[in-house]
C-alpha cells in the first residue's frame, strides 16, 4: 500500500477550480484510504480575494505569482482551470518545462496546442492529463485509453455540449423558439452572454478532435472537423421530426473505416428509440462502437463545478500514483497523417424543409431535381398551406453530402421555391 503526500497547485478558483478544491478537501481521507496518496493543495493562484475567503483557503496557501509555484520543488502537480489559450498556455508550458505534471480541463487549448504541450511534457518527463476536457465528469478518455485496448474503435458518437443539448431539450419539451430557449439557458448560466462557442459547434468540435484522435490512434486536428451549429433549428423542425419518430440533437460524429475518417459536428435527427435521443437537459453522453465490444454508452453531467472537478481529481490521483507518464501512441504533430483521408462527402439520409408556392407542379419539379442527383424520397409531407404558400418536409433515403448540397442549390433556384428553410442530416 502506497502512502505518500503529493503537493499540488491550482491555477484558477472559478466554478471548476472551486469544485476541485472542494472535492480534494472533503474527500481527502477517502482518497488516502483508497489510493494511498494524500493530495495536499499547497498553493492556489487567483486574483479574487473574496473567492479565496469563500473557499476557506489560508493566506499562506495563496501564491503571489506563478513563479512562486513553478519554482517550488515540493509541488509536483499543477492544475490549470483558468481556461482560454492565453495565460493558461504560458502557465502550462512553464509548469511542464519545470518538470511538473499538468492536469487541465481546457479543451480549446488541448485541441489547438496538444502537440506543443505534449512535446514540453515529454522533454521533462512530466505528465499531461485532460480527462475533464471532454464530457465533464464522464470518464471517456480513461475508457478509450485504458478500458478498450482490445478493440478497434470504429465510431464515436456523442452529445458533448451541454448548452446546446439544454436548448434543444427546451425547444422540444416546451415548444420554445431557439431564441427563447437560448435566453432561458443564459439566465440559468448554461450559456454565455456570447454563446458562439457552444451554439456554433466550436466547443463540440474541439472535444471531437481530442476524442477522435484517441479513439482512432491518429491525429484528427480540430480544423479537420466539419462543423455546423444549431442557430437554424426551429420549433417546426423539432415538431416535424417528432411526428416522424426522430429527435433533434447536436451530434459529434467520428467514424473510421480503414484509413478513411469522418469527423463532423452538426444538428441531426436521430431515431427516438436510440439511447442518445433520451439524453436531455445539460447532460452529455458518448456512444462508442468497437469491433468486439460493440456499443458502449457513457452518460453524465457534461459540465459544472463538481462533475468536472471529479474528472480533474481523478487525473490528479492517477498521475500521483505514476512514476512515469505515457504519451500519445500516434504521431501527434497537429497534422492529418499522410495515409489518412478525411471524408467530407459522407453518406446519410436528409430532412429538407421548404417554403414553396402552393400550386400544382411544384412537388414534381422538386422531385425531378432530386432524381437528377439520384436521391430517392422516403416521405414527403405538407406541413401547412394556404393556397398561396405551403410548407413541405421531405425525408430522403441515404445519399451523399455532395449530391444533397448540389440538389439543394438547384431546388433553391426553382421559381416556385420561396425559401429553403432547413437541411438536417438524419442518423438512422
Amino acid at each position: 500500500f502506497m502512502d505518500k503526500t503529493i503537493n499540488i497547485a491550482i491555477l484558477g478558483l472559478g466554478t471548476v477550480g472551486g469544485g476541485t478544491y472542494e472535492i480534494l478537501t472533503k474527500n481527502r481521507e477517502k482518497i488516502r484510504a483508497a489510493e494511498g496518496v494524500t493530495i495536499a493543495v499547497k498553493k492556489v493562484l487567483d486574483l479574487n480575494a473574496a473567492r479565496i475567503r469563500e473557499l476557506g483557503i489560508a493566506a499562506e496557501a495563496v501564491a503571489k505569482s506563478p513563479d512562486e509555484i513553478m519554482s517550488d520543488p515540493d509541488i509536483s502537480i499543477v492544475v490549470e482551470v483558468i481556461g482560454g489559450t492565453g495565460v493558461a498556455k504560458a502557465f502550462i508550458l512553464d509548469a511542464l518545462r519545470a518538470g511538473k505534471t499538468v492536469v487541465t480541463a481546457n479543451k480549446e487549448l488541448v485541441a489547438k496546442c496538444w502537440p506543443e504541450l505534449e512535446a514540453a511534457a515529454k522533454a521533462s518527463g512530466a505528465g499531461l492529463y485532460f480527462e475533464a476536457s471532454c464530457g465533464g465528469g464522464i470518464p471517456v478518455i480513461r475508457t478509450l485509453k485504458e478500458s478498450l485496448q482490445g478493440d478497434n474503435i470504429t465510431a464515436v458518437t456523442g452529445i458533448i455540449n451541454g448548452t446546446t443539448n439544454y436548448i434543444l431539450s427546451k425547444m422540444s419539451e416546451e415548444e420554445l423558439s431557439y431564441e427563447a430557449a437560448l435566453k432561458d439557458a443564459q439566465s440559468l448560466g448554461f450559456a454565455e452572454a456570447d454563446p458562439t462557442a457552444d451554439v456554433d459547434g466550436y466547443d463540440a468540435a474541439y472535444k471531437l478532435s481530442i476524442l477522435s484522435s484517441l479513439a482512432f490512434h491518429t491525429c484528427i486536428p480540430y480544423t479537420a472537423v466539419c462543423r455546423e451549429g444549431i442557430r437554424g433549428i426551429t420549433a417546426a423542425d423539432i415538431r416535424s421530426g417528432r411526428e416522424m419518430g426522430y429527435t433533434v440533437k447536436l451530434l459529434a460524429i467520428g467514424r473510421r473505416s480503414g484509413n478513411r475518417v469522418e469527423a463532423r459536428v452538426h444538428p441531426a435527427l436521430i431515431k427516438t428509440e436510440h439511447p442518445l435521443a433520451a439524453v436531455r437537459d445539460s447532460y452529455n453522453a458518448v456512444y462508442l462502437t468497437g469491433d468486439f465490444v460493440e456499443n458502449v454508452m457513457l452518460f453524465g453531467r457534461g459540465a459544472g463545478a463538481r462533475p468536472t472537478g471529479s474528472a480533474i481529481v481523478s487525473d490528479i490521483v492517477y498521475a500521483a500514483r505514476r512514476e512515469t507518464h505515457a504519451y500519445s501512441d500516434f504521431v501527434n504533430d497537429g497534422k492529418v497523417a499522410a495515409q489518412i483521408e478525411i471524408v467530407s462527402d459522407f453518406g446519410c439520409a436528409y430532412y429538407l424543409a421548404l417554403t414553396v408556392e402552393d400550386r400544382p407542379g411544384v412537388l414534381g419539379a422538386i422531385a425531378d431535381v432530386l432524381g437528377r442527383e439520384k436521391i430517392s424520397i422516403k416521405t414527403l409531407n405538407q406541413r401547412s398551406g394556404d393556397g398561396v404558400r405551403a410548407s413541405i418536409v421531405i425525408m430522403t433515403h441515404a445519399t451523399t453530402e455532395q449530391a444533397m448540397q448540389t440538389a439543394l442549390k438547384s431546388i433553391a433556384a426553382l421559381p416556385a421555391v420561396k425559401r429553403a428553410d432547413n437541411l438536417i442530416r438524419v442518423i438512422e
